[in-house]
């Protein structure tokens, strides 16, 4: 179905001027549609959904309408702009979440934010600590948010152990021992660490950390800033918004951000912890969710760091011993170089982790 064709299905303000398509995302197709209004002109973000990624577009609509919902109330309350401050989705004309044409495509619309700006990675420490707001703020309105009602988009998303047994060990003794001889050293590096895959499940297991509302994609891609001032507006992309431990949103962050280096660079010495910007996002991040958190929560926010950045390492890997069916790659050996830059990482964390945990303390 041709895109002019779909805006019609959309409850948008204002008379239709044109449609086009708009950014580079590798997950949903994105198009920008723009209205004439009697005062002003609108702008609308129409994504279509991708079902081969999120098999379930009710359950993730759900999701995203009952948080967008939530944050739009909350920001009201204390005086700021639900226009700017979280996303805005709109309608179909019959009242529904999202549009599902003839063919099963289904495409959802949200109100563009106005002069916002994004980027890929942090030139400053300022810019990662802005972003460390933005989703410690996210955090912070939605603390009181009954996460349980949520739907888990990709279960088992950050269930480390489980990925270990479900996931890693059938990789390793269903590829041959050629493959094993090229990545000795990383198979050990994780079998060797698998008691630390299950201790934040099983503390939250256990009631000792809260289930909350987690983002589960933390990058700085995902956070709009106002064009002029560079202040963080909102957080976006809320595909993988589900129920889990504020600990995996913030180490995520760091695991991408605070790293010395792209996640599959090959010379292995440039990898390391850059500890002024896990700084710089722990002051951001607690700024404003801080009191959010129990102190069981800011104890572990650094050893999350290590158990996060080790899992991701794990599923390179896993995917390089199953013939690299899951993550794109540009060449045969990308997963197990993407496998070897995180265990560094995990390294230079494991090292400096007294470091870590001294700096959120003092903060």
């Amino acid at each position: 179905m041709d895109i002019k064709e779909i805006v019609k299905h959309f409850a948008f303000e204002g008379e239709f001027q044109c449609v086009a398509e708009f950014g580079t995302g590798h997950i949903n197709s994105t198009f920008i549609a723009d209205f004439k209004c009697a005062e002003n002109e609108k702008r609308y973000v129409i994504q279509r959904i991708n079902t081969s990624v999120f098999k379930k577009p009710d359950e993730l609509m759900k999701n995203i309408f009952a948080v967008t919902d939530y944050l739009y109330k909350e920001i009201e309350k204390t005086g700021g702009d639900p226009e700017r401050e979280t996303l805005h989705f709109i309608k179909t004309t019959d009242g529904r979440n999202y549009f599902e044409s003839e063919n099963g495509d289904c495409f959802r619309a949200y109100a563009f934010v106005k002069n916002s700006v994004s980027f890929d990675s942090a030139d400053t420490p300022e810019l990662f600590e802005k972003s460390g707001i933005a989703f410690g703020k996210f955090q912070n309105m939605l603390g009181n948010f009954p996460a349980g009602i949520l739907f888990e988009t990709i279960p088992n998303f950050h269930n480390t152990a489980w990925r270990f047994e479900n996931e890693f060990m059938p990789a390793l003794f269903s590829s041959d021992d050629e493959l094993h001889a090229s990545c000795r050293e990383e198979i050990d590096f994780v079998t060797s660490r698998r008691g630390i895959t299950g201790i934040l499940y099983d503390m939250a297991e256990r009631g000792e950390l809260p289930l909350r509302v987690t983002h589960n994609d933390t990058k700085l891609n995902n956070v709009l800033f106002d064009k002029d001032t560079l202040d963080a507006l909102c957080v976006i992309d809320l595909d993988t918004v589900m129920p889990g431990l504020a600990l995996y949103d913030f180490a995520d962050s760091i695991r991408f951000g605070a790293s010395t280096a792209a996640e599959d660079e090959a010379d292995l010495s440039k990898v390391s912890l850059n500890l002024e910007y896990f700084r710089a996002y722990a002051r951001g991040f607690l700024s404003r969710a801080g009191e959010t958190l129990t102190k069981a929560e800011r104890d572990n926010l650094a050893f999350a760091c290590v158990v996060i950045t080790l899992e991701c390492g794990m599923r390179f890997l896993t995917d390089y011993l199953n013939g690299n069916t899951y993550f794109k790659i540009d060449y045969p050996t990308h997963n197990l170089v993407r496998a070897k830059n995180q265990f560094a990482l995990v390294r230079d964390m494991e090292k400096k982790l007294d470091e870590m945990k001294a700096i959120i303390a003092e903060i």
